[in-house]
């Protein structure tokens, strides 16, 4: 019997281990057949795609080898963004423990401080019940005796329920997270099939602006556009609009920057006006740029972009830029209302309207008094300031308007100057003279002659022009 048992064993291990080399014989064999490589194509036969006449085409061959590379570009990006590799499998699932234990910490901190928060009810309900006593000590001490022997009862379990029950959301939360998670998966799938539009308008709807953020946008952005469609970034960005509008929420000023760009880039200017008209964005300086920087790109469109940047600069609280869009589009009476009304422009913030609007007009509303109000920038300051930069022209033209208006007017100005002494108004002459401006520098030397303390000394050289001035 024991032989008999022998040869049975014997003849099952033979028969298992011919099992065995049968399997790694077609585990080989399959590895060989899935490493063969692909049998190149006869260059014979016809393109695939491309007709017999367009495969002696030159230019339908390279249109059909760019649409090629486009398409395999789009293949290669798809596998970074849509798909992980099974090598990274290992790290996914390190990062998943990493995230269920971080869960596990936060739940058993989440315990501790609900058992913390029903003490805290519980001794604020001793202390109301024991202000409507007789405020005894003795019963304050019995108050906390019996805290104390409820939370005995809490550790042991038989009181858990009673903690737990302060918080009865907690179902509803859990609920409220599956149902995000679903919004989210619907989303992707929807956005997988390419149905963009669908899936844009389902995430601007989505609640609590779950899919209304920058990650969402950088999704719309990487799909790339195709001829004679909307741009998908498009539809999400209009459809995030419209929910603002209807939901009565502007839209944050991140994703009102990237809205914006999407639509000049498709030049939609008219969508733009459209959503700012309607106040339903949120602005930052950010936006008012890039709606000026379009404005400098189309030449045609750029007295709009500019009143529109003003729109956005002034709600942001940019009123530098505002108060420069307003000058840029001719209106300088406009603009020092404005200015004025905001009663806390720098001498700085006028400075940078000079430079970057310089315009006579501009410059004599700043040197000179504004229905009432003192002037905000000195003029002699100012045309100092403006030749020693690129507008050095703008600072000759300027005294030239005023003294063309009336000799008075100037000397006015020059004497309510005090930001600027005699021997700043003799370089400005000297400037004037240098410019060959003759006449308007001896104009300037006579006003200043003319004053009480300034005395006129004759020059030791003929042919000399310049002359000294003094306070007595």
């Amino acid at each position: 019997m024991c032989l008999k048992g022998i040869k049975k064993i014997e003849r099952n291990s033979t028969r298992t281990e011919n099992l065995i080399k049968k399997i790694r014989t077609f585990r080989t064999t399959a590895a060989v057949e899935t490493t063969t490589p692909c049998k190149k194509l006869d260059p014979s036969k016809a393109i695939p795609g491309l007709s017999h006449k367009d495969s002696f085409n030159m230019d339908a061959l390279a249109k059909h080898l760019a649409h090629l590379q486009k398409r395999l570009q789009e293949l290669k990006e798809d596998m970074f963004t849509k798909y992980v590799p099974v090598e990274n499998m290992a790290v996914i699932e390190e990062k998943l423990n990493h995230a269920l234990n971080r869960r596990d910490k936060s739940e058993a901190e989440n315990k501790k401080l609900k058992s913390c928060y029903y003490r805290i009810v519980q001794f604020a309900n001793a202390l109301s019940i024991w202000e409507n006593t007789d405020k005894s000590i003795d019963t304050l001490n019995q108050l906390i005796v019996q805290i104390r022997e409820r939370d005995k009862k809490i550790e042991k379990g038989s009181l858990v329920s009673s903690g737990s029950s302060i918080f009865e959301r907690d179902h509803t939360q859990a609920t409220e997270a599956a149902d995000m998670i679903e919004y989210i998966e619907r989303f992707n799938e929807l956005f997988s099939r390419g149905q963009y539009e669908s899936a844009a308008i389902f995430a601007a709807n989505c609640p609590r602006g779950i899919l209304r953020n920058e990650e969402t946008m950088e999704k719309f952005k990487a799909v790339s556009s195709v001829k004679g469609k909307i741009l998908p970034l498009l539809m999400y960005c209009e459809a995030l609009v419209s929910t603002s509008m209807a939901v009565k929420h502007p839209l944050p000023a991140n994703l009102t920057v990237e809205a914006i760009k999407c639509a000049l880039s498709e030049k939609r200017l008219e969508l733009v006006m459209y959503w700012i008209t309607q106040q339903k964005l949120s602005f930052n300086e950010e936006a008012g740029d890039v709606i000026c920087a379009y404005g400098e790109v189309d030449k045609h469109n750029r007295s709009q972009c500019l009143a529109l940047a003003q729109i956005a600069y002034s709600r942001c609280g940019a009123h530098k830029k505002a108060a420069l869009c307003l000058c840029k589009q001719g209106q300088i009476s406009g603009a020092m209302d404005y200015i004025h009304q905001l009663q806390y422009f720098s001498t700085d913030d006028y400075i940078y309207l000079v430079k970057n609007c310089p315009s006579v007009q501009l410059i004599r509303c700043l040197t000179q008094e504004w229905k009432g109000k003192p002037a905000a920038l000195s003029l002699g300051a100012t045309v100092l300031f403006l030749y020693n930069t690129e507008q050095r022209i703008y600072s000759i033209r300027l005294l030239e308007d005023i003294a063309k208006e009336s000799r008075n007017i100037l000397e006015q100005m020059i004497i309510n100057d005090s930001n600027c002494n005699v021997e700043e108004w003799k370089e400005i002459a000297e400037i004037c003279f240098q410019h060959k401006k003759i006449k308007l520098g001896k104009l300037l030397i006579s006003i200043l002659t003319a004053q009480d303390g300034v005395l006129e000394l004759p020059p030791d050289d003929d042919s000399a022009k310049l002359m000294e001035h003094v306070f007595m």
